[in-house]
């Protein structure tokens, strides 16, 4: 990490999330059966989506992007090759040539230019309705998105600040997916079978490979051997968008228990996971509010942060707060917080794009978007429409198991209610995603993690176990935050 200036330009993926189509009333089942792109109706049969872009890289908006930047774009479904037709880069009026190249799983594509950006100049990047699934399903609308490059290169390498499982793990699930998130977006083509492996001993193991904005993962064939160590290598050839390579191969070793885990795996945080509020533009407070751990606002300024009363410790590198159990970080403050900062925001895209593009839904639209009342399973629910919380709703597994929603509009729940954890469920591992706004009604209580791409209220007495990562701003009414 060399400047403020060129950290700021790694906070690079978006995200959309939370889904399901349930079977019965009570207790959701799991063994719904879909097409490989298509999501199971109601019904019972497999219907065709159009495809929708999840995340971007550069994100819409950001500047000083380096000058030898790569574009990339994810989606939330299987892809067509895309194109210099279908995926475009222009400035003022003129087209700007390159190379399109398509992942595999063809889940992520990205656009490498032929020469270096122009300094200090605005380019709008663009993939049309001519983008098709897989399935051969148009997207709807095209979408573009801008960003503004700075004035010098991006020469700085790549490194991995968090891994799933961690190192020295034991009693790891036998179905455990292997996850490595960096701190900047990789380039996804750059992940492949020769730079992401896992062995046991010298044998190779088996497995399906893919990544978006900060995270990479390896998913094995088959279920690992129980109680056995296992070691997973990143070699020098993973890459970010850049081209920078790794400086030195990553290696990691695990050991396996003999149970396995119900639902997806986990959505890794990275450095987000630091914070219990993480937020871009602001936090504000009724100033009865209680929290317990840190929060943060990046890129905006501790002038963001409203309604506590900040005392900015000796450092200048954090303040303190009587609301807060915990430290208050802003971009504003003295290295190496900026750079800290950069990164976890960068993670929060990326655990967001991470969520959005999680394939196959165990349920989709289930209830229609209303889940009060009801007995959840772990796995993986998606909605096309906002999500409601009328009455309680309960997640029922185990302490290992986990549960992803997904949501293409809000997420609300009303005064009173609640999400109970049963079973032994974790706040830590369930992730509700969502590409709208969050409000979560007064005196109701909340569980789990908020990967939200808009902002997040907590209206008056209301409490949540989890964490609050959102890509706009956070807006507390004497609410209690802790974190899991």
């Amino acid at each position: 990490m060399t400047s403020w200036t060129h950290l700021a330009l790694r906070a690079a993926s978006l995200v959309l999330v939370i889904g399901a189509a349930g079977c019965g009333d009570n207790l959701e089942g799991t063994t719904d059966a879909r097409g490989a792109d298509g999501d199971l109706g109601s019904d019972g049969s497999t219907t065709l989506q159009a495809p929708r872009v999840t995340s971007t890289s550069p994100f819409d908006t950001a500047l000083g992007v380096p000058l030898n930047a790569r574009l990339s774009a994810s989606f939330d479904l299987a892809m067509t090759p895309l194109t210099n037709v279908t995926f475009t880069l222009v400035t003022g009026g003129n087209a700007v040539t390159g190379t399109v190249s398509n992942a595999a799983g063809g889940r992520t594509a990205t656009f490498a230019p032929n020469a270096n950006l122009t300094a200090a100049t605005t380019y709008t990047a663009t993939i049309t309705t001519g983008a098709t699934s897989s399935d051969g399903m148009a997207m709807t609308a095209s979408y573009p998105w801008t960003f503004t490059t700075g004035a010098t290169l991006d020469t700085t390498a790549p490194e991995v600040n968090s891994t799933h499982p961690t190192a020295g793990a034991t009693a790891v699930p036998i179905n455990t997916s292997v996850t490595a998130t960096f701190d900047e977006a990789i380039d996804p083509l750059s992940i492949t079978s020769a730079s992401f492996s896992l062995r046991q001993g010298a044998t190779a193991i088996a497995g399906t490979l893919s990544a978006a904005g900060t995270i990479a993962r390896f998913m094995p064939t088959t279920p690992l051997a129980p109680n056995t160590m296992f070691t997973a290598t990143l070699s020098t050839g993973v890459t970010d968008l850049q081209g920078n390579a790794l400086a030195a191969a990553y290696t990691w070793m695990f050991t396996t228990g003999s149970s396995t885990a119900q639902g997806p795996a986990p959505v890794l945080l990275g450095a987000a996971g630091n914070y219990v509020i993480l937020a871009k533009t602001a936090i504000s407070t009724v100033p009865a509010s209680a929290i317990t751990g840190d929060i943060a606002v990046s890129p905006a300024a501790a002038t963001f942060i409203t309604g506590f009363d900040l005392v900015l410790d000796a450092t200048t590198t954090f303040s303190r707060a009587t609301q807060v159990t915990g430290h208050v970080l802003a971009a504003s403050y003295t290295a190496p917080t900026p750079t800290l900062l950069t990164v976890a925001v960068s993670n929060m895209e990326g655990a967001y794009t991470d969520a959005a593009s999680r394939p196959n839904p165990n349920f989709l639209e289930l209830g229609t978007g209303n889940i009060g009342g009801r007995t959840l399973v772990p796995g993986l629910y998606k909605w096309t429409s906002t999500v409601t919380i009328p009455t309680n709703v309960t997640l029922a597994g185990g302490a290992n198991d986990v549960w992803i929603f997904q949501t293409t509009g809000d997420l609300s729940m009303a005064v009173g209610t609640q999400v109970i954890l049963s079973g032994g469920a974790q706040a830590k591992n369930v992730f509700w995603q969502v590409a709208g706004k969050v409000v979560i009604g007064g005196t109701s209580h909340f569980e789990g993690v908020l990967l939200c791409k808009t902002d997040v209220t907590l209206q008056t007495s209301s409490t949540m176990n989890g964490r609050i990562l959102a890509q706009t701003q956070v807006a507390l009414q004497k609410a209690t935050v802790t974190q899991p």
